[in-house]
């Protein structure tokens, strides 16, 4: 909101408050072990800066959000901060930050590009297909398909953190990511949607 606000009216304060509430609570999700969110304050923290017209002390929150969302694949994240993030990711290509993440990242903006201007990002003998049997753009995480396997279980959220030992935290992160990438909103569905892909 302070973000959004000050691009509207560029008022220093808010920015200010914006960037000081950022470093707070990312203290706050590196103490608790919440990587999600931290990858998240970061990538929050990259915009602020951008937004500021820094764009050196823009790509240093970027590039520690790069390196933390890269073993769970996260591309979702980055995607829904359109095309701010999009402008920053190039700069951190041109740069060579994480070169090989940044050029996935990058293909996937262009793929949800094509598909907001009607163009299919897939080749035709797949879009004839079945939309639930197309492959997925994004690709599920180690760590992802281990959740998933569980989601299929009768165990609640607790008891799969308690077998994977990871936070409930973590294993809520995980499972929304799940949702996103397989685009469903429960847990019936993502088993469902998984066992057509034969991810499961």
């Amino acid at each position: 909101m302070l973000l959004a606000r000050y691009q509207s009216d560029r008022a220093d304060r808010s920015i200010l408050e914006a960037t000081g509430l950022l470093e707070r609570l990312l203290q706050a999700a590196e103490e608790g072990g919440r990587t999600g969110s931290a990858i998240e304050i970061l990538v929050l923290q990259a915009l602020a800066y951008h937004a500021q017209g820094n764009l050196p002390a823009a790509l240093l929150p970027l590039q520690h959000a790069l390196v933390l969302a890269e073993p769970e694949g996260y591309v979702r994240m980055f995607l829904d901060e359109g095309s701010s993030m999009m402008q920053l990711l190039r700069e951190a290509a041109a740069r060579e930050i994480n070169p090989d993440y940044t050029a996935k990242l990058l293909a996937a903006f262009e793929a949800e590009q094509n598909r907001s201007a009607g163009e299919s990002p897939l080749p035709d003998w797949k879009s004839q297909s079945s939309p639930a049997l197309r492959p997925l753009i994004e690709p599920l995480s180690q760590r992802e398909l281990e959740v998933l396997r569980l989601l299929k279980t009768e165990l609640s959220g607790p008891e799969i953190a308690r077998e994977l030992v990871i936070s409930l935290s973590t294993v809520r992160t995980h499972t929304k990511s799940i949702y996103s990438k397989l685009n469903v909103n429960n847990r019936r569905a993502a088993v469902k949607r998984a066992e057509e892909l034969h991810l499961i």
